[in-house]
């Protein structure tokens, strides 16, 4: 596009691909894009009819879904600021985020209307119903929310007296630097900040996408939409980007478990299959790992001779479990397990690893999978400059900071916050690595996670953790310090356990072997005092990132 316009971008793709299906909820009815823009006009009325301006926040809480999509799509093309809110937030974050928004209306799911309380959100002027097509008037505090639902259908007619066309849509001019998407970090009120995105990071991020996929991507292949829509990573790859390729795109609406994804890849072959390290994980440890670790299996693969051909055994096994029409799985949103991905590496698997955050709408680093480098996250995407903070990047390790067309505006009504993050120009990303001289990003770690060891050497319990999780029946594990000593908190699958038929008292003895055999791998002053099994799993952000500050204080 010569022009850096996201809604240019959304018009665009309806008038072309305008018989193409657009969006489905998983095993329920789909929607071409024809259908998509004229319910989009219905909510621009609903919008203008409910005295909403240009610049107006307008809340959407719920389950991925079209008319999550739809509502989104609908707030920015007309020219309001749209407040995407994670439906499993607590109730009183979600009324805390659209106060702090100071969202005008909001649009809910079902699944999230009956835990909330209007009382406490007195700045909405109206609540509307997200679970169907008619956006059914849930609460109107003013005499204009009111008409305009209940005179929706008689002003669209008046607007279209004959038919909808194609032609009749004409969408908000943005700007590059006007304000789209006010979204919430993940966190309690206190420390969830509102990242003010502009149009331009937006359309970057979509425009960025369009360079690297359009090749494999093509009008009308199935894309299934797993991550949440409420948070940036889902929102640009698994939902815009498709919608402006003329791709169709299945909301899953469920919990994705392995059983459910293999389910749905094996029906819709989905072309791409972006994802978080722990669903690809999963998949790898439930569906592959105990086909390879037959006797059988483990055998050729130690007979040079037929090495090759079983991993290009189970490399088709790993396709297939995909759906066998894979260009390649983008993996992001938090670090990737080392053994995961030299095992994925090894059998010459279609995946990369990109890195990201909200504050950029969220794209930093990526690179295609056939040329992407083991361990990396990739290297600065187009319109943004990394840099490392240190004495010598390819080195030692420094804070990642960032520049360039996809960083945020700043966080809303959030002055302190802003200019800690922002100074000179660069995004200061908290993150800790290392670049090489091919460019790629190697992550090391969170600068606030780093620990100091007893004689001042940096311990970083993400490296330590990594090679904790791949030791047996340990699922998920935090590193945490106190008193210069180091502990590990491990949760293993009850699952799992059965299966093996490990007891209570066999399980502190495996833990035990852990962590013998983690102290000999890694440094004297990485070596852990003791293991704490924990009772339930660790509670995660939404893209999955275990909440780390809710353990550091952990008994032990």
């Amino acid at each position: 596009m010569d022009c850096p316009s996201f809604n240019e971008y959304i018009e665009k793709s309806i008038k072309e691909y305008w018989d193409l299906d657009s969006m489905t909820d998983y095993g329920t009815h789909t929607y071409k894009y024809k259908d998509v823009a004229r319910i989009i006009e219905k909510v621009h009325i609903l919008l203008e009819a409910s005295g909403v301006q240009k610049g107006d926040k307008v809340a959407i809480c719920g389950r991925n879904s079209v008319r999550w999509g739809i509502a989104f799509l609908a707030t920015l093309t007309y020219g309001a600021v749209a407040v995407p809110i994670l439906h499993e937030f607590h109730p009183e974050q979600i009324h805390d985020l659209v106060n702090h928004s100071e969202a005008k209306l909001l649009f809910v799911g079902d699944q999230v209307w009956p835990k909330l309380d209007p009382s406490k959100m007195p700045g909405l002027e109206g609540i509307f119903s997200n679970s169907n097509d008619e956006y059914s008037l849930l609460v109107g505090r003013t005499e204009q929310v009111q008409y305009a639902r209940a005179n929706l259908n008689r002003l669209f007619g008046e607007r279209f007296p004959m038919y909808f066309r194609a032609r009749d849509i004409h969408y908000h001019q943005d700007q590059p630097e006007e304000l789209a998407v006010l979204n919430y970090t993940s966190g309690t009120t206190s420390n969830s900040k509102g990242v003010m995105i502009p149009y331009r990071a937006l359309w970057s991020n979509i425009d960025f996408v369009h360079q690297y996929f359009d090749e494999a991507v093509r009008p009308g292949d199935n894309i299934i939409s797993i991550l949440p829509t409420a948070h940036m990573y889902g929102l640009a790859f698994e939902f815009l980007y498709e919608f402006t390729r003329g791709a169709h795109v299945f909301f899953l609406g469920k919990t994705p478990s392995p059983s459910v994804l293999m389910k749905a890849f094996a029906e819709l072959r989905p072309r791409v299959i972006v994802a978080v390290p722990m669903i690809i994980e999963k998949i790898v440890r439930k569906a592959i790992f105990p086909k390879i670790k037959a006797p059988a299996m483990r055998l050729a693969l130690m007979t040079p001779l037929l090495r090759d051909r079983v991993k290009t055994t189970i490399r088709r096994k790993m396709q297939q479990s995909f759906g066998d029409n894979l260009y390649q799985v983008v993996i992001g949103g938090a670090a990737m397990n080392q053994d995961i991905e030299i095992f994925l590496k090894g059998i010459g698997f279609n995946y990369t690893v990109g890195y990201g955050a909200t504050e950029c709408a969220p794209i930093l680093c990526y690179a295609p999978w056939d040329n992407f480098k083991q361990g990396s996250c990739g290297r600065p995407v187009p319109r943004m400059e990394i840099r490392i903070d240190s004495r010598d990047p390819q080195h030692v390790p420094g804070e990642i900071l960032a520049r360039g067309m996809n960083v945020m505006l700043g966080y809303y009504k959030n002055e302190e916050a802003t200019a800690q993050t922002l100074k000179d120009g660069w995004y200061h990303t908290g993150d800790l690595g290392v670049m090489d001289a091919e460019k790629n990003v190697f992550i090391k770690g969170r600068s606030k996670n780093m620990l100091l060891g007893t004689n001042g050497q940096n311990i970083y319990p993400e490296e330590i953790e990594d090679k904790l999780a791949s030791l047996p029946f340990v699922t998920e594990c935090v590193v945490i310090q106190k008193d210069e000593r180091l502990y590990g908190l491990v949760y293993t699958d009850p699952d799992e356990l059965k299966k093996a038929h490990v007891s209570p008292s066999e399980l502190v003895q495996k833990m035990e072997e852990n962590k013998q055999t983690l102290n000999q791998i890694v440094p004297s002053y990485a070596r852990l005092f003791a293991i704490k099994q924990m009772p339930e799993e660790f509670e995660k952000t939404p893209k999955k990132s275990i909440k780390r500050y809710l353990y550091t204080n952990y008994p032990v």
